[in-house]
C-alpha cells in the first residue's frame, strides 16, 4: 500500500550525481533503484527473454515456424538420404538445416515456439537485454550449414532420388514381365486343355 510516507521518500535530495561511485551508498533508505547494468534484478524461471537454438538438438521438424504467430522463425530444410546423427534425447535426424533465423525485431516473446518442439533445442535465455545498431542486426542465424554445403546436400539427394526412382522402375517393369509371362503360360495351358 502506498502512503505519504513513499511520496517523501521518494522526493529526498542525493548530494551527490548518479555517476559518483558513491551515490548509492549515500541512499540509506530503500530504494527502487539498481545500478543496472551492473547490478541486474533476478529473472523469474518463466520469464520471456531472448530466444536461444541449439542446432545439434533441432531435428528441423518445422513446429516452430508453423506455429509461430509473427512468422519471425524462417527454417529451409533438406532432406537427408540417411540418418545423419542423434539429438541429446536420443531423436533420430533425418533432416539437415541449411537455414534457420529468427528475427527477434519480429519476435512477441510468446514462448510457443518453446513449447511444441519434440527436442527442447528452442528455449528462452535469461538474457533481456539486447540493444544493437541495426534491425538487420536482430536477425539472428543458428544454421551452421554454409551454402555451398547446402548445395552439395541438394545433389546428393538428387541423385539419391533418381537411382530411388530408377530402381523402382526397373521393379516395376520386371514385375509387368513376369505378369506377361504368367499370363501367357496361362493361355498357352488353356489352349492345350482344349
Amino acid at each position: 500500500m502506498l502512503t505519504l510516507k513513499h511520496l517523501f521518500r521518494g522526493t529526498s535530495t542525493v548530494r551527490r550525481g548518479i555517476q559518483d561511485k558513491e551515490y548509492f551508498n549515500e541512499r540509506t533508505d530503500v530504494s527502487s533503484t539498481v545500478r543496472y547494468p551492473h547490478v541486474k534484478l533476478p529473472m523469474p524461471d518463466n520469464s520471456r527473454n531472448q530466444l536461444h537454438v541449439e542446432i545439434d538438438d533441432c531435428i528441423v521438424c518445422d513446429l516452430c515456424a508453423k506455429i509461430c504467430p509473427v512468422d519471425c522463425i524462417d527454417i529451409i530444410s533438406i532432406k537427408a538420404t540417411e540418418e545423419i546423427g542423434k539429438t541429446s534425447d536420443g531423436s533420430s535426424k533425418r533432416l539437415y538445416a541449411a537455414k534457420f533465423d529468427i528475427d527477434m525485431a519480429k519476435c512477441m516473446f510468446c514462448g510457443l515456439c518453446t513449447i511444441v518442439c519434440p527436442t527442447e533445442c528452442i528455449i528462452m535465455t535469461d538474457e533481456y537485454d539486447v540493444s544493437l545498431n541495426s534491425v538487420e542486426a536482430m536477425n539472428y542465424h543458428f544454421s551452421t550449414m554454409s551454402e555451398e554445403e547446402a548445395e552439395q546436400k541438394r545433389q546428393e539427394l538428387a541423385i539419391a532420388e533418381a537411382q530411388k526412382k530408377a530402381a523402382k522402375e526397373a521393379a516395376m517393369a520386371e514385375a509387368k514381365r513376369k505378369a506377361e509371362e504368367e499370363a501367357l503360360l496361362k493361355e498357352k495351358g488353356e489352349e492345350g486343355n482344349a
